[in-house]
């Protein structure tokens, strides 16, 4: 639900039904699945940031690209969570006539609700002399999604094709500068970055979350460092992206040797064999990173509650706004039932066009999603009742299953399964489809005493934001929803930035 999809996989990161008795049991069990969707959205974002690394580097020097002609060895990277080794990256560059050919690939087993979750992911790229980007393809496989895509680059526009096995969607991103690729081999950053406290801005290209981003890289000299119980002496780098940081480790040579992301997973560089030696799943993912909930519960009528928020400093957070209140660390959250007779068309006085858009991933103007709209609204004039008729329809209709892919809302149509990411996806295009803003919200809510990563949507109808849970049918959301970024899908990279650093506290009412 919560970290539902996102995925994101360069080797700097590499985001369930069942019947009861009750409408009550069934939602409990609903809330728990969906929770643990939205993590598993932000880890993959994690381990994108850990797998295929930064495309765009300044420009390489002919000495540089020197040491790539000579460098044909396959590099492998075991992949660590909590002291196991849950899967490996393999690497090789090699020299191809006047262009070089990069092949990765990786294999990791996940623990996800108690289940190993296999994860396969090939990328191959072609770049030129100066590792300018020319063409890749890209495979992704999950237990319940497949992703293939392939693009080429001229200039700085990418153009690509991404096929969901559901759908295909074709699409241009244009970039800041022509792209280029970092590998393994990063002796760029030591003669650019000599002295601690430096640092660098690298714009990048993700081929596997097919975006861009910047990334601000900062150097803090050497080090003596423990890898795997062997002490070394390491030039330290970290890296900022939309509020995540990682860290690695470079040797002599500029050959990374360790790398890790605030969600506890760690890249090893290490011989094949012990690469290759995976030992299991590890944790349960999704339980690791909750954020235990301090405080006295509020009495179950209570239509508001405060929590009093620890936060990392400089993360950019969409906190107030709509029914969240924030007054220095206390945020306040306040029960939105939704209203009655709000006539189409509403007055939109609250969004943006970015809410009634569609996007890549939220195709509200597919001939499906429309039709489908209309099929459920009929001929109901009310916003709030048309609200209510798609989320009964999303939660009715979809079945509740961790996906670990990219949560698009046309693929999740065909196939009627996903997590909170999914639902949040599909709802909001078929809300936007009719005219109404909707956004995806993500931030955390409860599940007995802790707090779980989520995914939930939020529309506008008359000039005020109202929210929803299609994952766990609840309109309005209850009052232990946290809000931490709204948007499409890409708000869900606030969350790496909360990951292990998030404190929250139920302020008591006579407080």
């Amino acid at each position: 639900m919560i970290i539902c999809n996102v995925v994101h996989f360069s080797r700097n990161d590499y985001y369930y039904t069942s019947y009861f008795s009750s409408r009550n049991e069934q939602r409990v069990f609903m809330s728990l699945r969906g929770f643990k969707i939205i993590v598993i959205a932000t880890w993959l974002v994690l381990l994108g940031l850990l797998v295929t690394r930064d495309l765009f580097v300044p420009e390489i020097d002919s000495r540089e690209v020197t040491l790539l002609q000579k460098s044909k060895e396959e590099r492998f990277y075991g992949v660590w969570f909590e002291e196991r080794r849950i899967g490996y990256v393999a690497e090789t560059l090699r020299p191809q006539g006047e262009d070089f050919i990069l092949d990765q690939e990786a294999h990791l087993l996940l623990n996800v609700l108690e289940t190993t979750q296999p994860i396969d992911m090939q990328l191959q790229a072609r770049l030129s002399s100066n590792l300018l980007l020319r063409d890749f393809t890209f495979r992704f496989t999950s237990p319940f999604s497949t992703m293939a895509a392939e693009g080429s680059a001229e200039g700085n526009l990418v153009t690509f094709r991404l096929d969901t096995g559901e759908t295909v969607i074709n699409d241009t991103i244009t970039l800041p500068e022509p792209p280029l690729l970092s590998v393994n081999e990063r002796a760029y950053l030591l003669t650019r970055l000599t002295q601690p406290g430096q640092k660098i801005k690298l714009p990048s290209f993700d081929p596997i979350s097919l975006s861009g981003r910047e990334s601000l890289i900062t150097y803090h000299g050497q080090e003596k460092t423990l890898v795997r119980r062997r002490l070394q002496f390491l030039h330290h780098f970290t890296e900022h992206f939309a509020g995540m940081r990682t860290s690695f480790w470079l040797d002599e040579s500029g050959r990374v040797v360790k790398e890790e992301s605030p969600a506890g997973f760690q890249f090893i560089a290490e011989p094949e064999f012990r690469a290759k030696d995976i030992t299991g799943s590890g944790s349960e993912l999704l339980s690791a990173v909750a954020v235990p909930l301090r405080g006295p519960l509020p009495p179950e009528n209570a239509t508001m509650v405060t929590y009093r928020l620890t936060l990392p400093p400089d993360l950019d957070l969409d906190l107030p706004g709509g029914r969240q209140t924030l007054r220095g660390d206390l945020l306040t959250v306040t029960l939105d039932p939704l209203p009655a007779g709000i006539p189409e068309p509403a007055t939109h006085d609250c969004t943006d066009t970015a809410h009634l858009s569609a996007s890549r991933y939220i195709q509200a103007n597919h001939p499906a999603i429309i039709e489908l709209a209309r099929e459920i609204v009929g001929d109901e004039p009310d916003q709030a009742d048309r609200v209510r008729l798609l989320a009964s329809w999303v939660f009715e209709n979809l079945e509740k299953r961790p996906v670990i892919g990219l949560p698009d809302a046309l693929t999740t149509l065909k196939s009627k399964m996903g997590d909170c990411n999914e639902h949040a996806s599909l709802f909001a295009a078929l809300a936007r489809s009719l005219g109404i803003p909707t956004a995806i919200a993500t931030g955390v809510t409860r599940l007995d005493e802790a707090m779980y990563y989520h995914a939930w949507n939020e529309v506008c109808l008359g000039g005020r934001w109202y929210s929803l849970d299609t994952t766990t049918d609840q309109l309005p959301a209850d009052l232990y929803h946290i809000r931490f970024g709204r948007g499409d899908l890409d708000q869900g990279l606030k969350i790496g930035g909360l990951l292990g650093k998030l404190r929250i506290e139920i302020i008591p009412q006579k407080e």
